[in-house]
């Protein structure tokens, strides 16, 4: 959706919030997720699987598998320098926003890409036995199967957004809700104590379904957003971004029940496989074109 946005947005018009809950210590580095997915894929270099970068190599992997360690969660040689030299930065006093701004800008993308908050925040996963674990232990380690109980997002309270945040909401001609998963990559931004304040007052705020016929394309949405008692589909997604949404945006093959637009939310339907940068281009146009006051 960043994507697609920076193909139609001016320079220097489009910010980019971004989730720190699946932030974790991995390998001894600090890995931030969504915050690399995000800046690899404005900078053109994302690798094809969605995560890491085109044509890494994995030979620090290999060696700490050949001596027994669990190397599940994969990082390529080039993606552990970015890790690397995160982990230095911010032990050097570096703010997570500053490093990701100077990470985009040495990858070549000037688009203002910022994590919600420069303070450690976790999404923790609860499940049904009684265990809680990290969200990258649950999504990555144990491939999402688990059942989601409830979530955490750990020190979220304590937590400031990060400088920009709340003006760029403020001053945004268009907040688009991207098509992720609401309780996830979504519920964690909002948790920051005034960013959903910040969206609740701004107008207009658009979300874009990650479902597909009540189903994600990728990733465990609708189980976990069954598992916490929202309801199934299109409903489920309106619920789980109650009181912040002008216009909910769902898939063209999904079929509309004119009973779910709300006295506040219209639903609206539209080709939403933008995985596509073309296509992400022309969706992008048509939405920001919609939405022009």
């Amino acid at each position: 959706m960043a994507r697609a946005l920076s193909r139609v947005i001016a320079p220097g018009r489009l910010t980019v919030i971004v989730n720190v809950g699946d932030d974790d210590f991995i390998y001894g580095v600090h890995v931030a997720a969504d915050l690399d997915t995000v800046t690899y894929t404005l900078a053109g270099i994302e690798g094809p699987q969605g995560w890491g970068i085109a044509d890494d190599t994995f030979h620090v992997m290999e060696e700490m598998a050949a001596r027994g360690v669990d190397t599940s969660f994969r990082l390529g040689d080039k993606d552990l320098a970015t890790c690397l030299r995160r982990t230095e930065a911010l032990r050097k006093g570096t703010s997570l926003s500053s490093f990701t701004r100077d990470l985009g800008l040495s990858l070549g993308t000037d688009i203002c890409i910022v994590p919600a908050t420069d303070d450690q925040m976790r999404t923790m996963v609860n499940l049904p036995d009684g265990r809680t674990i990290s969200f990258q232990e649950y999504f990555v380690r144990r491939k999402h199967q688990d059942v989601v109980r409830a979530l955490e997002y750990v020190s979220s309270a304590d937590s400031r957004p990060a400088p920009g945040v709340l003006e760029a909401i403020g001053a945004a001609d268009l907040i688009v809700v991207a098509p992720s998963n609401p309780p996830l990559s979504i519920w964690p931004i909002l948790a920051v104590p005034g960013i959903r304040d910040a969206v609740a007052d701004a107008r207009p705020v658009v979300a874009v379904s990650p479902l597909f016929g009540g189903k994600a394309l990728k990733g465990p949405a609708e189980k976990v957003m069954a598992s916490l008692g929202l309801p199934a589909g299109t409903q489920g997604v309106l619920k789980a971004y109650e009181g912040l949404l002008e216009m909910l945006v769902v898939d063209s093959a999904d079929v509309i029940d004119e009973k779910l637009s709300t006295a506040t939310t219209r639903v609206v339907a539209h080709d939403t496989r933008i995985a596509d940068p073309a296509a992400g281009g022309a969706f992008a146009s048509w939405l920001v074109d919609t939405m022009a006051p």
